[in-house]
This record gives C-alpha cells, sequence and structure tokens, in this order.
C-alpha cells in the first residue's frame, strides 16, 4: 500500500494492522483535499474496509453505495457495485473512471493504470505479477509506490475535467 503526493511517496508495509493504521493515519494527518485511485471505488476501497473490519480497526474511510456506478467487470466479492467515498475529510476521486468514461471508450483502450500510464509516456515500475513473491523488499517498495506516484500522474494530467468526478456526497 502506498501513498503519493507532491514529490513524495510513502509505502506502508509490515503486518496488515500496521499497514491500514498506519495508512489512516498518514491519510488524518494530510492536508485536506483528494484521494485519488484507480478503480478505488470498486476495488481497492472496499477492499481496505473489509480488511480492516476483519482486524477490527476503524479507520477514517467512509463508504456509500453508488447506485450509478456502471462497469462490465464483477464487483469485489461481497459488494454489489462501486463506491463513492470520503476518507476524514478527504474526497475521493476514481481517476480510472475518468479515463474509462472518455479516452477508453473514444479510443478503445484498456484502461489498465499501467498500460494507460505508458499509453501517455509515463514508466511506471513492471514486475512478473507472478513472480512477485521473489522480489526483494526494495523491488516491491518501487513497484507499490509507482503505483501511486502513477495514479497521481494520471488524475492530475486530466484535472480539468477530473475534478468534475470527484465523489460527491
Amino acid at each position: 500500500m502506498a501513498l503519493s503526493g507532491n514529490g513524495w511517496a510513502t509505502v506502508f508495509d509490515g503486518p496488515e494492522t500496521s499497514i491500514l493504521g498506519d495508512l489512516d493515519d498518514a491519510i488524518r494527518a494530510l492536508t485536506p483535499g483528494v484521494i485519488a485511485t484507480w478503480n478505488g471505488a470498486r476495488f481497492d476501497l472496499p477492499f481496505l474496509e473489509d480488511r480492516a473490519v476483519r482486524a477490527g480497526i476503524e479507520l477514517g474511510l467512509q463508504l456509500f453505495a453508488d447506485p450509478h456506478y456502471r462497469s462490465r467487470h464483477e464487483p469485489l466479492p461481497g459488494h454489489e457495485g462501486g463506491y463513492v467515498a470520503t476518507w476524514y475529510d478527504h474526497r475521493h476521486l476514481d481517476a480510472y473512471a475518468v479515463y474509462r468514461a472518455d479516452v477508453g471508450a473514444m479510443m478503445h483502450l484498456p484502461c489498465g493504470l499501467k498500460s494507460l500510464a505508458k499509453f501517455i509516456g509515463l514508466s511506471p515500475v513492471e514486475v512478473d505479477r507472478e513472480r512477485i513473491h521473489d522480489l526483494t523488499t526494495q523491488e516491491l517498495h518501487d513497484y507499490v509506490a509507482s503505483d501511486a506516484i502513477m495514479t497521481r500522474e494520471l488524475a492530475l494530467r486530466r484535472w480539468n475535467t477530473a475534478h468534475r468526478h470527484i465523489d460527491l456526497l
């Protein structure tokens, strides 16, 4: 798990309870703004919420079912679809939805994070996902941080239209 900001990226690792608690603390400490995810409405945020519930950890994350969310993919098990969200005083932007709505539809492109990042000239860290368990700690940190950095960069590159997709509650 990683967070990325202007010129920084923080990777959270260790036992799951530490990852969840440290991530929540880091988000709480940030100046209120927008948290951008890639497919977070359908996967990352409900996954984190489920893991926190199982671990007995309270997060500042609030999820609300989004009846307008549409996806051709199956939702996360135990969930019916996507969500709008807040995390403490932060609003949420699913940058995947921004690109899927126009670039993916108009150009018939898959909107995977790494493939889209490469398409627009970014250099995401890629690994053989079947061999992820063989990565060194540093390689794994670089991979996870890259995803957070790519998500932030893609959201910023489309900010003029992306801000319209920020979750409204």
